[in-house]
């Protein structure tokens, strides 16, 4: 469980990144779960996406992602997602 401070500053480090997933109206499947996995494993930090089309709704995406993957939601802000998950092989963040 991430504290305050962490996720500010985990919000922080975010800022710049690019969302490299959309979840669109398929909505979340198997394979985009092991995709976001492999991409948590490599980067740690990253952006999601919730298309308009999407038809479930933006918060059970991101809760879905969050169980699914392992990760801690560090935001939902708009349609964008935020993911951390703390890589024990290639560890690039550390956390205050």
């Amino acid at each position: 469980m991430l504290t305050g401070p962490q996720k500010r500053f985990l919000r922080k480090e975010a800022h710049g990144l690019h969302p490299i997933f959309q979840v669109g109206k398929g909505g979340v499947n198997p394979n985009m779960v092991s995709q976001i996995s492999d991409a948590l494993l490599a980067r740690e930090l990253l952006k999601v996406s919730v298309l308009q089309n999407c038809e479930v709704p933006k918060e059970e995406v991101a809760e879905m992602l969050s169980e699914r993957t392992g990760s801690e939601l560090v935001q939902l802000i708009g349609r964008t997602i935020i993911l951390y998950k703390e890589s024990r092989k290639n560890k690039q963040i550390e956390l205050p």
